[in-house]
């Protein structure tokens, strides 16, 4: 059984994903979504709305003769009313500092220690867990190209800014207005925004085949978050033959390694100067290397990495 939160797009098709290839590899699996709770004003606030909601969801489907039980995120685990694995691309510890976090944290600490099994989605979201837990597989979030590349890259520069502020939208923004030439265009995704800019256009949320069809347009990337718990459109914009540009960000942030071994020099807090390095003066073979790079995340090593180790890990051959 897999106890989903899916609070956001991103968290539901992560869920979707691992849930499709424990069935590839021959499991049953049923998945219980949390029902939305309202919107409240608190981080807090909300993390208790939805691990309540994460329990009843679990509670609604405990009937279930399940040999074992995956919480996705540690917010769903928290009120869980039987143990399990737990699966998270970073833990309260990480991203919920002072009073966001003040009752969270305490709780993860102690359901992180009793879960039989954790499953971060990256190194970095394992090193961020508190010391004291149990056994960990790190099982990543697949990402697929889109679509076979094309030279065709009309699109100089494409960033995500679902949520604008923990995507550095404003330091995207500056650093375009001053990396811009003449020409050149700075397309923004995920929501829908009034920008006045120069060379900047904001088509709102798109459905993924579109917005993953203008990756494959564009010749940059680039994100300033303020922190990355994961970094999936990052992975995505790589599997699509972007360059990535963006800043080193706290978080687990599994791209920003990727990031820095494709090319440093896109790596930093001056964005403007890394962005015009990408346009002016990109490496030949940079969406060669990404592909190999990218070749633990992609859905053929992240099935037999459930097939051979997570469930086994599971239901208790491993």
């Amino acid at each position: 059984m897999l106890v989903s939160i899916g609070s956001t797009a991103g968290l539901r098709a992560a869920d979707e994903e691992l849930a499709a290839s424990m069935r590839r590899a021959g499991a049953s699996v049923v998945v219980a979504p949390a029902h939305p709770p309202r919107a409240l004003r608190t981080l807090a606030l909300t993390d208790l709305s939805w691990a309540l909601a994460a329990r009843r969801a679990a509670q609604a489907a405990v009937v279930i003769e399940a040999r074992a039980v995956v919480y996705s995120t540690t917010t769903a685990a928290l009120f869980w009313p039987v143990p399990g694995a737990i699966r998270f691309d970073a833990p309260s510890a990480g991203n919920r500092p002072g009073r966001h976090g003040l009752w969270q944290r305490p709780m993860e600490r102690r359901r992180l220690a009793q879960a039989p099994l954790l499953l971060p989605c990256s190194d970095g979201g394992l090193a961020e867990a508190p010391h004291g837990h149990g056994r960990a597989l790190v099982v990543p979030i697949p990402v697929e190209p889109s679509a076979p590349t094309s030279a065709r890259r009309d699109v100089a520069a494409i960033t995500y800014a679902a949520n604008p502020h923990k995507k550095g939208l404003d330091y995207v923004l500056e650093a375009w207005a001053r990396a811009r030439r003449p020409g050149e265009e700075l397309i923004v995704c995920g929501a829908a925004l009034r920008l006045s800019a120069d060379g900047v256009r904001c088509v709102g949320a798109l459905p993924p085949a579109e917005y993953r069809a203008l990756l494959r347009r564009a010749r940059v990337f680039v994100t300033a978050p303020r922190r990355e718990d994961y970094g999936i459109a990052q992975l995505e914009a790589l599997a699509d033959g972007c360059q990535l540009v963006t800043t080193a960000a706290p978080g687990p942030y599994a791209a920003l390694p990727l990031a820095r071994s494709l090319d440093a020099r896109l790596v930093g807090e001056d964005l403007a100067s890394a962005l015009r390095t990408a346009l002016d003066d990109p490496l030949p073979d940079y969406a060669e290397r990404a592909a190999a790079a990218l070749a633990p995340f992609r859905r053929e090593a992240v099935d037999a990495l459930v097939a051979e180790r997570l469930l086994p890990a599971l239901l208790g051959g491993g």
